[in-house]
């Protein structure tokens, strides 16, 4: 087939080009800006467009398909083409269910750790040598690509809830109709398409109807909405509650218990148990023993920005993460601040997101740093302003987020000044982002604190 990418440059995007050119398809894309890693990577296979934009040219009768990426806009003139010559327009989802509609589909979606949980299901599967394809939303040690289409039976899927495409503006994961499917939790998030909670709360129960008859729902029992929701149901299928795996921390190191069984873990916080939890009676579903689990997931380290180890002395820890919904900030903050009782903890935050940025609902973040022994939180009028969005000021923001310890950046430079200046002899790091800082050096920043804490 000749397939043509719209927006090639995306996340999914060009994982999703990577893919359908090792299955064998012709492959070709287009976008208005390309960044590092999709450029490389794409330049790498000669699937990088020759030249940058959009051009209704590219688009003939000779195309079999028009996978649309969400950053293309309705009005695209390489997508009216497409329409005008009545040549088949997907969004990614609906692709990818195309490609998977004789396997067994196993999604895992919810309001946040959809990434982790997919991340770990995949890496028990790798170790075990299961043949299976996937979807998932970060890059994945051991893993070439974040999208996998091949003749395997089976496809993991990270589900998520934000729209499809510009066509399609319903939330992805209505499309997969899941044999297996995770819930996380459900915290508002998505502001700009979802303007009230209970809109947002909506799309969970749709999808629980899409469930396939008979399938399997595993859903997290500690959140009190979703709990609702599946036990208001009467679709037929069968649901299983979980809460976190049975842990303690020693010397910040997790050990889980599986009855008289002591498993070390790289992994750490209640929300990752939470999510091992899940992923565990995924495997179950599957086929995969309890003991076959644990000795598989022992090695896990967990998906890129999420609560990744930059740098560690023996004084000092650098962690990355992708909290950006104030859920997720929320527990990240909480599950750092477990992992090392006895350090100080600067949280540093950056507003990124529609959501985030949106004064509706920056007070959804009351509270959420609270853990941290310094809250810094950062953003920039350029990002306001490229998403059409009023202006926000210091006050507001230092109000919503009510730390007593906060402070409030708008410079990239100055916030990286004020933390290199830092002592950080026994004090951690924590940054967490869905964006990159405004291009902020913390490879840099990293190895000054690590560095200087061995001194």
């Amino acid at each position: 087939m000749k397939i043509h990418l719209i927006a090639i440059g995306g996340s999914a995007m060009h994982n999703m080009a990577l893919a359908l050119q090792e299955l064998g398809h012709e492959v070709t894309g287009s976008d208005d800006e390309i960044y590092d890693p999709a450029r490389s990577r794409l330049e790498a296979k000669s699937l990088l467009p020759n030249k940058i934009g959009w051009d209704p040219e590219r688009i003939s009768k000779q195309l079999d398909a028009v996978i649309l990426g969400m950053h293309a806009r309705i009005d695209n003139p390489e997508l009216l083409r497409a329409q005008e010559l009545s040549i088949p327009v997907y969004s990614y989802p609906e692709y990818i269910y195309k490609e998977s509609v004789n396997k067994k589909r196993i999604v895992v979606a919810g309001s946040h750790g959809k990434t982790s949980t997919t991340a770990m299901i995949l890496h028990v599967l790798n170790k075990l040598e299961i043949n299976t394809d996937y979807l998932v939303g970060a890059q994945l040690k051991g893993f070439d690509t974040m999208v996998r289409l091949t003749d395997a039976p089976m496809i993991v899927l990270e589900g998520d809830e934000y729209l499809s495409s510009p066509i399609e503006r319903i939330p992805k994961i209505h499309f997969y109709k899941p044999h297996i499917t995770i819930i996380t939790g459900i915290a508002w998030d998505h502001i700009n398409v979802f303007p009230t909670f209970e809109n947002y709360v909506d799309q969970f129960r749709k999808y629980i109807g899409m469930i396939e008859e008979e399938g399997t729902l595993i859903y997290y029992q500690g959140d009190k909405e979703l709990d609702k929701i599946v036990n208001e149901t009467d679709h037929n299928i069968r649901k299983t509650a979980y809460d976190a795996a049975d842990y303690e921390v020693i010397d910040n190191q997790t050990i889980l218990h599986d009855g008289d069984q002591r498993i070390p873990l790289k992994i750490f916080g209640p929300h990752n148990l939470q999510n091992l939890e899940a992923a565990r009676l995924v495997c179950h579903e599957i086929g995969i023993t309890n003991q076959q689990f644990y000795d598989a997931v022992k090695d896990f380290e967990g998906a890129a920005k999420r609560l990744q180890r930059l740098g560690e002395s023996d004084e000092s820890a650098v962690f990355l993460d992708f909290a950006h919904a104030p859920s997720k900030v929320g527990a990240t903050i909480k599950a750092f601040k477990q992992q090392y009782k006895n350090r100080p903890l600067i949280a540093c935050f950056e507003l990124h997101t529609f959501s985030s940025l949106n004064k509706d609902f920056l007070n959804q973040y009351e509270n959420t740093m609270q853990p941290a022994d310094e809250a810094i939180v950062f953003y920039s009028h350029h990002t306001l302003k490229m998403k059409k969005l009023p202006d926000i000021n210091s006050e507001e923001v230092q109000a919503a987020f009510n730390h007593p310890n906060c402070k409030i950046f708008t410079d990239k430079d100055k916030l990286f000044d004020y933390l290199m200046d830092k002592n950080w002899e026994g004090t951690n790091l924590l940054l967490m982002t869905s964006g990159k800082f405004n291009g902020m050096d913390i490879t840099h920043l990293t190895e000054t604190i690590t560095n200087s804490s061995n001194k």
